[in-house]
Formats: C-alpha cells, sequence, structure tokens
C-alpha cells in the first residue's frame, strides 16, 4: 500500500487514460448482448441438433407469421387489399415464401383464417439472423396500409423485442442505481462530498469491465446475455459501495484516532482491506464457478467475475488518491460520521442467542421452514411473459391464439433425418402411421407431413378408400356390362327381323344373319354370367379373360355381319335398306365391344393394382398404398417437396399443439410426442434414422433439462470453491460449512416467499425458469460477504472467549452489514421498472434474501450455532489464540 501511495497519481493517470482507451477502442458490449445474447442453446441439445439439420440440407429458414385483423368478414375488397399487402411482401429481400390464404383449396383456407373469416393468417418464410428478420417484419409494416390493422411475430422478433425492453430496463436500473446510491450514501455518511466517491470508483470500474467483456465477447467468443450488463450494474454498484463504506468508515476511525491521512490509509487497507479482500475472492470465485455451467445464458454471468476482478484492483489503487488527498475534506461538512458503532439491536440478540441456542434454532426454523415446505419449484418458461404486451410481435401472437388456437404460430417440428432416400413409396406411408400415433397424445391438435399436408389424410391414400373405388369399379362394371347386355339384345332383335325379311337368303353359307343372332345370344348368356358372378364374388381376376374372350366372339360376329352385309347386297333388290340396317347393327356391334374393351381394361387396371397391393408389405403395416400415377400427380410431388429435404433424406412433421407452446404443460407434450414416435418407428424404414425435435416447445423442452442440470452442477462446484477458498481463510472446515448451509436455507426461503407472491396471490404460471438459477448465484455469491464481515470480526474477538466474542462481534459488525445488506438490496430494487419480468423476479428473490439473511439468519441463527459448537468452530485445525488482537 506505500507503494501505491507514493505512485498514486501515475497509477491514478494508468487507469484514466485505459479507461478512455478502453471506451473508444472497445466493441459495444450493449449491441453484442442483443446479437449473440439470445437464449443459445448447446449443439447437442436436441432442438440445436434439428436446427443444424436443416441448415446443412439448406433449409435453415425461418416462419414469421403476418396477422391481419379485419372489422368485417373477408370480401372480395378486403381480399384484393390483400393480396396487394402479399404482392409487396413477396418482392422484400430476404423473403423467401408466402403462403397465400387467398387459395381455392379450402383445406388451406379453413388452416390459415379464423371461423369468422376476420383474422387472417399469412405465414411468411424468410432468412437470416434475428435482426434481419427484424428489418424485414418492419418492411411488411411499411407495406400495410394504414387503415388495416397487422402484426407480424413470430419466436426471432419476440426475442428482439425482448433484447429491446432488456436494453430499455438496463438504462431505467442504471439511471435510477446511481441516485438511489447517492440518496442512501447521503443518508449514512450525511456529507455532500463521500456519495460521489464510491460511484466514482464502480463507475470506473463499470466502464472498465464493460469494455474489456466487449473485446472478449467479439475476439474469444466470451459468454453474454441480455442480463449481463444489468447484473453488472446491480452487483458492482451494490458491493462496490459496500467495500467503499468498509474502507471509508475505516479510514475516518484511524482519522479520529489522531493519525494522519497517509497512516490512516494504510492502517484501514491493513484491517478493513483484509475484510474486503477475503470478500472480494468469494465473490469472485462464486461467479466464476458458473464458468462450468453448460448453458451460454447461464455462463454469462461469469462476466460479473470479471467485474468483481476490476473492482478489487481499483479499490486497492485509485481509492486510496482520495483518501490521502482529501483526508478529512472527504467527508465534508459532517464532522462526526456514521461508523463501525455498536449495534444496540444486534447486540441483544446476540446476547440472548448464545445464551439461549436452542430457542433462536427453532425461532428461525418456525421463519424459515413454512416457505421451504410450501415451495414447489414452479417455473415458468413463457418467454411472452418477459416483456409488455404492447409490443407488436406479441399482440400479433395473440391474435393467432385468440382467432386460431395457441399452437398454430409456434408448432413442434419432428425432423427425420436418414442415410437413403425417404420419400420413396413403399417409405412414405409409414409417415400416416407416425402421424396417427402423434395425433393420439392427448393436446396434439393437427400433424401436418406428406400425406397429410393440410393436418387431414388424404382418404384416396389408404387402402380401405381405394378397395371402396374398385368395389365402385365393380359395380361399374356390372352396370356398364347390363348395358352392353340391352345393346346386344336389341341387335339380335334386328339380326332376325332381317332373317325373316331375307328369307332363304339369309341361309346361305357365309352369309347367313341368324347364326350371328344365335351368337350374340349366347355372349348374352356368358355376360350374364360374368356379370352376377362379379357381383357376387368380386372376383376381378376371373371376370377379366372371360370378357376378353367374349370380346373376340364380338369380333367374329362383327365380321360376319359385314361378310352377310356383302352377300346381301349381291341377291337382294332393297339394298340400300338392308345394308344400312345391317352396317347399323354392325356398328352397334362395335360398339358394344368398345364398351366390353373398356370395362376390361378397367377391371386389369383394378387387377393390377390389387396385386400390387397383395404383394406390398406398407399395405400390411400402414393400411396405405402408393400408385405410380399417386407418385406423380402434381399436388402429391408439391406435398413431398413441401415436407422434406437433403434429395428426399429428410423428412418433416409439423405437430400444432391445442395449448400454449411456451407453457411447461406443452413441454410435457413434447416428451409424450417423442416417446409415441421412439414407439411406433420401431420396425420401420424410420428406425435407424435420426429422429429429432424443433419449434418453441421443443426448445423449452431442453432448456428444462439443460437448466436443471446446469443449476445442479454449478451449486456443488460453487460451494465446493466456497467451501475450499473459506477453510483456507478461516483455517476451519466447520465455518465454511455453517457459513454456506446458512446461505442455502436463505435461498430456498426467498424462493418460497417469492413464489407465495408471484404464483399464489398474483396468478403467475410460475417464476421465470433462469430465476433460480440467477438467485441462488447472486444470494450466495454476495450473501457470503455478510457472514465473512460478522465471521471475522468474531476471529479478532474470540480471544475473550467464544459467546463474548460473537456478542461483541455482533454489536461491532451489526449496523454495517444492516446497511450494507439496505444498499445492496436497492441496487436490486433499482431492477424492478426494468420491464422484464426475469429481472424483477430476480430482484425480488435477492432483496428478500438479503434482508433475511441480515435481519433474520445472521443474528438468530449465526450465534446460537457459534455458541453452540464452541470450540468445534476451528475443527480439525487449532485455534491461534495468540493471533487474534483488537485493532487500535
Amino acid at each position: 500500500m506505500k507503494f501505491i501511495v507514493k505512485f498514486k497519481w501515475v497509477i491514478a493517470a494508468f487507469i484514466l487514460a485505459l479507461t478512455v482507451i478502453l471506451m473508444l477502442t472497445a466493441p459495444n458490449l450493449t449491441k453484442l448482448a442483443s446479437e449473440k445474447g439470445q437464449s443459445q442453446l448447446p449443439d447437442d441439445a436436441v432442438s440445436s441438433r434439428a436446427s443444424q439439420i436443416l441448415k446443412n440440407a439448406g433449409e435453415d429458414s425461418n416462419t414469421i407469421s403476418m396477422v391481419i385483423k379485419l372489422d368485417n368478414a373477408l370480401d372480395k375488397d378486403s381480399e384484393k387489399q390483400i393480396q396487394k399487402i402479399i404482392d409487396k411482401t413477396e418482392k422484400i429481400k430476404g423473403v423467401k415464401d408466402v403462403t397465400t390464404p387467398l387459395t381455392d383449396d379450402q383445406d388451406v383456407r379453413n388452416q390459415l383464417m379464423s371461423k369468422d373469416k376476420k383474422t387472417v393468417l399469412v405465414p411468411v418464410t424468410v432468412s437470416g439472423s434475428d435482426e434481419k428478420v427484424e428489418k424485414i417484419a418492419n418492411q411488411i409494416y411499411d407495406s400495410v396500409p394504414k387503415d388495416v390493422t397487422a402484426y407480424v411475430t413470430g419466436a426471432s422478433l419476440i426475442n428482439q423485442d425482448f433484447a429491446h425492453s432488456s436494453e430499455e430496463g438496463l438504462k431505467k436500473t442504471e439511471f435510477i442505481t446511481i441516485f438511489l446510491i447517492l440518496g442512501l450514501l447521503l443518508l449514512v455518511f450525511r456529507s455532500v462530498v463521500t456519495p460521489f466517491i464510491p460511484i466514482l470508483i464502480v463507475g470506473i470500474t463499470y466502464l472498465i469491465s464493460q469494455s474489456l467483456l466487449g473485446i472478449l465477447v467479439k475476439n474469444v467468443d466470451f459468454p453474454i446475455s441480455t442480463f449481463t450488463q444489468t447484473f453488472l450494474v446491480a452487483i458492482l454498484f451494490g458491493i462496490g459501495t459496500d467495500y467503499c463504506i468498509l474502507l471509508l468508515n475505516r479510514f475516518r476511525e484511524e482519522l479520529a484516532n489522531g493519525h494522519d491521512k497517509v497512516e490512516a490509509t494504510i492502517t484501514a487497507y491493513r484491517t478493513a482491506g483484509r475484510t474486503l479482500f477475503i470478500s472480494g475472492i468469494a465473490v469472485f470465485i462464486g461467479f466464476a464457478a458458473i464458468g462450468f455451467a453448460k448453458f451460454a445464458i447461464f455462463q454469462s454471468a461469469v462476466g460479473v467475475a470479471v467485474g468483481v476482478g476490476v473492482l478489487l484492483v481499483i479499490l486497492f489503487t485509485l481509492l486510496p488518491l482520495f483518501m490521502v488527498t482529501l483526508g478529512e475534506k472527504l467527508f465534508w461538512p459532517s464532522k462526526k460520521v456514521a461508523s463501525h458503532s455498536d449495534n444496540k439491536l444486534w447486540g441483544f440478540l446476540g446476547r440472548k442467542a448464545v445464551a439461549r441456542p436452542f430457542v433462536f434454532l427453532v425461532i428461525t426454523a418456525i421463519i424459515t421452514v413454512p416457505f421451504i415446505v410450501t415451495y414447489d419449484s414452479k417455473v415458468s418458461f413463457d418467454s411472452t411473459a418477459e416483456i409488455s404486451s404492447d409490443y407488436k410481435s406479441i399482440k400479433g401472437l395473440n391474435a393467432i391464439s385468440d382467432a386460431l388456437g395457441e399452437g398454430k404460430a409456434f408448432p413442434v417440428n419432428v425432423i427425420i433425418k436418414g442415410d437413403k432416400e425417404l420419400t420413396k413409396a413403399d417409405v412414405i406411408p409409414y409417415l400416416g402411421n407416425i402421424s396417427k400415433a402423434i395425433e393420439k397424445v392427448d393436446h396434439v391438435d393437427s400433424v401436418m407431413t406428406i400425406t397429410q399436408p393440410t393436418g387431414e389424410k388424404i382418404d384416396d391414400l389408404y387402402v380401405n378408400s381405394q378397395l371402396g373405388s374398385v368395389s365402385d369399379g365393380i359395380k361399374d362394371a356390372v352396370k356398364g356390362i347390363g348395358d352392353v347386355q340391352k345393346g346386344l339384345s336389341g341387335i339380335e332383335k334386328g339380326l332376325n327381323q332381317i332373317a325373316d325379311q331375307t328369307g332363304s337368303a339369309s341361309k346361305e353359307p357365309g352369309g347367313s344373319l341368324a347364326p350371328a343372332a344365335d351368337g350374340l345370344a349366347q355372349v348374352n348368356q356368358q355376360l350374364q354370367l360374368v356379370s352376377t358372378q362379379l357381383s357376387t364374388t368380386g372376383n376381378v381376376q376371373q371376370a377379366v379373360p372371360q370378357l376378353a374372350a367374349l370380346s373376340k366372339q364380338l369380333t367374329t360376329i362383327q365380321t360376319g355381319l359385314q361378310q352377310a352385309n356383302e352377300n346381301l347386297s349381291a341377291q337382294q333388290g332393297q339394298v340400300g335398306t338392308l345394308s344400312d340396317s345391317i352396317n347399323q347393327l354392325a356398328e352397334g356391334v362395335d360398339s358394344a365391344n368398345d364398351g366390353l374393351t373398356k370395362i376390361s381394361d378397367g377391371l386389369t387396371k383394378a387387377t393390377g393394382m390389387l396385386d400390387n397391393m397383395s404383394d406390398s408389405s406398407t399395405v400390411r403395416d400402414t393400411g396405405i398404398y402408393l400408385p405410380t400415377e399417386v407418385m406423380k400427380d402434381k399436388g402429391f410431388k408439391q406435398s413431398i417437396d413441401n415436407y422434406s429435404f437433403a434429395d428426399g433424406k429428410g423428412v418433416k412433421l409439423s405437430v400444432v399443439l391445442d395449448q400454449n407452446p411456451y407453457s411447461e404443460e406443452a413441454i410435457s407434450t413434447v416428451k409424450n410426442i417423442e416417446k409415441a414416435v421412439a414407439s411406433e418407428v420401431v420396425d420401420t424404414p424410420f428406425e435407424h434414422t435420426e429422429i429429432v425435435y424443433g419449434g418453441v416447445s421443443s426448445s423449452n423442452a431442453d432448456l428444462k433439462d439443460l437448466s436443471t442440470t446446469d443449476f445442479s452442477r454449478t451449486m456443488v462446484i460453487m460451494m465446493i470453491g466456497l467451501f475450499i477458498v473459506l477453510t483456507i481463510l478461516f483455517r476451519s472446515m466447520i465455518m465454511p460449512v455453517y457459513m454456506i448451509a446458512s446461505l442455502l436455507l436463505t435461498y430456498y426461503t426467498a424462493m418460497g416467499i417469492s413464489e407465495l407472491l408471484f404464483v399464489d396471490i398474483m396468478g403467475n404460471d410460475g417464476i421465470s425458469w433462469a430465476v433460480p438459477f440467477f438467485s441462488f448465484v447472486i444470494l450466495v455469491a454476495l450473501g457470503i460477504d455478510y457472514s465473512i464481515f460478522l465471521l471475522d470480526r468474531f476471529n479478532e474477538e474470540v480471544k475473550s472467549g467464544v459467546a463474548e466474542g460473537m456478542v461483541t462481534s455482533m454489536s461491532k459488525m451489526g449496523s454495517v452489514i444492516i446497511t450494507a445488506a439496505i444498499i445492496l438490496a436497492g441496487t436490486f430494487g433499482a431492477m424492478m421498472p426494468s420491464g422484464v419480468l426475469t429481472l424483477v423476479h430476480v430482484a425480488t428473490v435477492v432483496i428478500i434474501g438479503l434482508l433475511l439473511y441480515g435481519l433474520v439468519i445472521l443474528p438468530l441463527l449465526m450465534p446460537a450455532i457459534v455458541v453452540t459448537l464452541g470450540e468445534g468452530n476451528w475443527w480439525p485445525f487449532l485455534r491461534k489464540k495468540e493471533k487474534y488482537k483488537v485493532e487500535e
């Protein structure tokens, strides 16, 4: 410290120059937080793999939804207006496709319009980052006439609005924090100079920390989120002010003891500086432990560790400049400043606690246990609840939910990727089975894929429908045979009449009409047999060759008629009339033969389809048969294109839920869908493919799993790290245990109270999902300061005995701890007006926890534990009594 005091101006100049250079050259941290600070799941998360598979296949496009609300039901005028908007949207750079609701396909119209036709949904496929999508949305808004109510929504736009809300909240937090601290310090120090010293010290710390984080984020991909800066402001200004108060108070005491300003500065750092350093290291380790988290948004809090490290450097280099330069003027105009004076309340509680420790343990349990027992860990993953409903993306989402259903905007995407083509006729049918399995899951509204592109299955693809068509064909064939019979009967009658008129001529060889008539009679009899057979047995395979044989007979009869006509033409006088009659009869036979041929062809086609069906394993497994003509159908090919990728090696299913896609219930539904699909693909062509899930609900399912495991991992690492450091600093393995345990007690009690407030009283679905993690880290990392303040002083005072030392240390440190807790709670209170629900929840938990720790746990529980353990406080080490001396 003497070296720092000697070169104070050089050090100050260096720090100021460094601050300016960093501010001018470092990247903008706020902009980086907007670009990279969204909730990013790790690459091995299921939803991340789904996105990567689509991206690798060139299918990384994004779908946003334009929602148009009409005053009246859709009519021709409003259709023209919407079409103009669609035409303009299609021309916007970055827009890849627009699905129009103004189609003749009634199924599509029903999918994209409300029942009253007053809300119209226009899905827009776009490409690019969230920022680019936001620009596209702004251009869409520009294309909408002022008299039309329209919103554009989507996951990317909600993310952007959340980032904007966080930025606005940060500005409010910074402004409120500074004025709040100034006000509190004016009350504490009753000086117009002192309050500005902590603000200046922490302000420089914040500027340097923010610049360093910007450099780290840009150059080494250091984790960042939209919460990083807000936490950095609250924590740095909170603990920075606390540490400044600790040092300035001790500095004031040394001045009052007659020391000059240089000596007072050195002594303040040798005593209070030691406590400050221990606390700072503990906080640093607490936040540094977050680096072991797997989730980027959790890792982003490690940036606070950078800020704490910078704060310790600034406190030990720049603050001494003001002390040795201003001396007593630093407290002007007050001449009697509040310092580490005895706190009567804590002294009273300390005496009672060491006298009746069991009673105080019970009192603490009565206060805390009910909230811990009733804590249900209800969390919410609804990011739409994070920000104000005034944002257009939220308005659009609400419009879709009200008119078309909550799940319509953000379906669950089932992505199937294989090594072989999955869009073949013998593979596609199994998608029908997967779709049916998913549809059986509770809260699934519809499934869209190749076999049911609008959410409704295509009946013509199913064997029962196709067999029905064959049955109808057989009925038509029987009816056709009947018509042919009637025609042939008429021809037979005509031939007999002509034979009677021509007399013997008709009996000449090669020219007789009677044999032709007899032949037609035989054909009719045989046709009757075929018709009866088809009607009763449906045996198409047997009927086809029979009809072919009858067709040959008709051909022979037609040839005989032509020869008879030639003979009659040579023998009779009424050639013209008879010839015309026989020609008409011959044409009738020919027409009947053509009809019979068409019937035979139709039955032959049916026979081929039935044979193919009988040979197809997909028919037995799925009940779906895809004939060649269906695979070549233009509409079906479009369906294949819409729901496949990677040249047919990947297929997609889009699952619409009937519940809020952001809800925890939707997460459970996704898990059930995964189970249903896994069970259905066994022994199918999809069994050895990669099946992953995308969409908001799937991402939240991953988020839930990851946040739970990350929380547990970070909690263990953080507590182990603190335990090791505290063991070394306090030369005890017992003190760290109950210090950490007291903070765990505080954390779960604060969470229980917060859940009661937000869920049970205010009716929220749950505490925001990130709150348990951040609240734990902040409460433990910051709360450990106060137990260090108390127990470090206890180690100084214990020379007079454990009980007496505890009471004395409580009396000496009570005011400091309460003041520090109030200031730190105040800085987190500045997060309340941020407008971001997560920050409001975190602030509430931390404020409750800090006040609970400072007013209940430390003054009631801590002395009871310490006096109960006695000399066991220092196990397994021995207490070195000569080490602890009261500083004069």
